[in-house]
């Protein structure tokens, strides 16, 4: 799924303004992915030189999901801020969110905004 979103847009790992999102998280792989690629470009790299710094950016600033039970919730973020006991995230956008009943009322936009409200500004 990764490579198709690369492949239909060309260049989005390589932009620090974009925000990728995850509504129903089950084991944190596709989110990994995306900020695996994220962390690897060349561009985001030569922006943020520093690794704690360019994954702080990342976790903080473009990636973020929905986690729709506890146990799951719990599993993905081990997964995914896992990966290191030296680097500290600082802020991280992988909340608890049952999204499937927000989507079924028709108003998980409401919802999104509210759990994450940075997504609203432009």
């Amino acid at each position: 799924m990764v490579n198709r979103l690369e492949q239909e847009n060309p260049g989005c790992f390589d932009d620090p303004g974009k925000t990728f999102a995850d509504l129903y998280m089950k084991s944190g792989m596709y989110i990994t992915e995306i900020m695996t690629r994220l962390y690897q470009s060349g561009h985001i790299k030569k922006l943020y030189p520093d690794d704690t710094e360019r994954l702080n950016h990342i976790f903080a600033k473009q990636v973020c999901g929905c986690v729709p039970t506890e146990i799951i919730y719990w599993i993905c973020l081990s997964y995914i801020l896992g990966f290191s006991g030296e680097i500290t995230i600082k802020k991280q956008n992988i909340k608890l969110c049952e999204t499937l009943k927000y989507a079924k009322e028709g108003i998980l936009e409401q919802k999104l905004l509210k759990l994450f409200p940075e997504l609203g500004e432009d």
